[in-house]
């Protein structure tokens, strides 16, 4: 059965979507699709980490996921999974890491279907030249995302 609830975080309403008790979907802007039933109850655990993680209590997710896609988005979302809390990767980078650097714009557009967004960290993947780029909750929401995990990242660095 498909279930959703909506909660409220510092970036606004996040939409949460599941299928049999399994979150499937993180979404920062409004869903048009149909959800399914509204089932807050459903959420408990991936409310509360979520919670957890915009207060800096959480650098990772324990939460039991299903992710649609093919065969190279599984790859690439799970490799999203893999970049550390705090860290960033560009595009390229990922590719590489997957064996796909010839196929860096598919990567690419990979990343841009994840449909488990905060959870499957996109927000990580940034331009070659350091600038942010694409996604699918706003640039400005990735920023924030980013400001969010810079104290780990600044912590991990000698200056």
């Amino acid at each position: 059965m498909r279930t959703y609830t909506v909660t409220d975080s510092p970036l606004g309403a996040v939409t949460l979507t599941g299928e049999d008790g399994v979150l499937s979907g993180v979404y920062l802007q409004k869903r048009r699709s149909a959800l399914g039933i509204r089932q807050d109850a459903d959420f408990h655990d991936a409310t509360r980490q979520l919670a957890e993680y915009f207060s800096g209590e959480r650098t990772a997710f324990d939460l039991p996921t299903v992710a649609y896609g093919n065969n190279l988005q599984r790859r690439v979302w799970s490799a999203l999974s893999e970049i550390p809390y705090g860290e960033t990767r560009s595009y390229g980078e990922v590719a590489e890491d997957l064996g796909l650097r010839h196929v860096v714009r598919a990567v690419g557009a990979a990343i841009g279907q994840n449909p488990l967004l905060i959870v499957v960290p996109c927000h990580r993947v940034i331009g070659a030249d350091g600038k942010l780029t694409g996604y699918a909750g706003g640039l400005e929401r990735k920023q924030q995302l980013l400001d969010l995990e810079r104290p780990a990242a600044v912590a991990g660095r000698l200056f």
